[in-house]
């Protein structure tokens, strides 16, 4: 009876032809590249390919909206992370994780204080120093709304000190202002390690709990008396009204390429763990998150949306 019923909605051998996934920030990025391969991986399990689809604008708001309003018949994907949450609670969406139905976690992205080349301070004591001596004067380059400034935004209040901020969207054009020296800080991650190496960009701090074994003589910004964590944590969500087969099959993949060694190895080239977590205990992370960012939100003096 079950296998009629899917036969019925077109789903007995579901994907029949390549799924889309919304990635809302431009090619070259982060969440660009771990999703280009994650899509490469997910090959082997799948008998139809996923095609990605790169629509960026507005701080991830301009894709957030496209896969909102897409088909819900399991023919779309939606690559989202933190940012769903921020860009919500500052206003510059109206998209909330609650649009639509998650899928699973797939990665997450250690996040490290970086500063730019010919920046003066040597560690993350002396920038300090330096930004309680000129408030609003280092300029920190972010795209407003998003995970890159809630990040330093913590540690300017954790710290008690202010920073100007500079807009940039996604992560490529950051990079490109970091490198030139257009902006003195940014938030970078372990992907980077080749532009340290080549003298193009200093790691101050990592926002992870121990220090990481990539970079062990990296400090955390714990142990500097800074009481940050954050990474960026990438999954993927369906519109809401998705197929139950169609989730479940997508679920299913993720947990295959979570534990496929060419996926494992490929993240750990960029800079980032593989966090697995299914359509359940991906609900419970979202929910969580959200009250946290929220509550970040709201201390950064933006309006509380319900």
């Amino acid at each position: 009876a079950l296998l009629g019923s899917l036969t019925s909605l077109g789903l007995a051998a579901y994907p029949e032809r390549p799924v889309k996934m919304i990635v809302p920030w431009a090619a070259g990025g982060d969440t660009d590249a771990i999703k280009r391969v994650w899509a490469e991986v997910a090959k082997k399990y799948l008998p139809q390919p996923i095609i990605i689809a790169n629509i960026p604008g507005a701080s991830g708001t301009k894709g957030a909206r496209e896969a909102k309003g897409s088909p819900a018949d399991g023919y779309t994907i939606y690559s989202t992370h933190d940012y769903i949450h921020t860009t919500y609670y500052t206003g510059a969406s109206d998209v909330s994780y609650k649009d639509f139905e998650p899928i699973c976690l797939a990665t997450s992205t250690p996040a490290i204080l970086s500063a730019s080349p010919n920046s003066p301070w040597k560690s993350l004591h002396e920038l300090l120093e330096d930004s309680k001596k000129r408030p609003g004067e280092i300029k920190v380059g972010a795209t407003l709304g998003s995970t890159s400034h809630f990040f330093p935004a913590m540690i300017e209040r954790e710290a008690k000190i202010k920073w100007k901020y500079i807009s940039y969207e996604g992560t490529a054009q950051r990079m490109t202002a970091l490198i030139g020296g257009h902006i003195e800080l940014g938030e970078t991650n372990l992907t980077q390690l080749g532009l340290v190496k080549a003298g193009q960009m200093k790691l101050l701090a990592i926002a992870t709990d121990k220090r990481h074994p990539e970079v062990p003589d990296l400090p955390t910004l714990k142990e500097l008396g800074i009481n940050v964590t954050w990474t960026t944590a990438r999954g993927f969500v369906a519109p809401k009204g998705t197929p139950e087969a169609a989730l479940a099959k997508v679920e299913e993949v993720c947990a295959k390429v979570a534990k496929d060694p060419a996926f494992v190895e490929a993240m750990k080239k960029q800079g980032t763990d593989v966090t697995f977590l299914g359509r359940k205990a991906y609900r419970d992370f979202l929910e969580k998150n959200d009250f946290l960012l929220a509550e970040l939100a709201k201390s950064l003096g933006y309006a509380t949306k319900k």
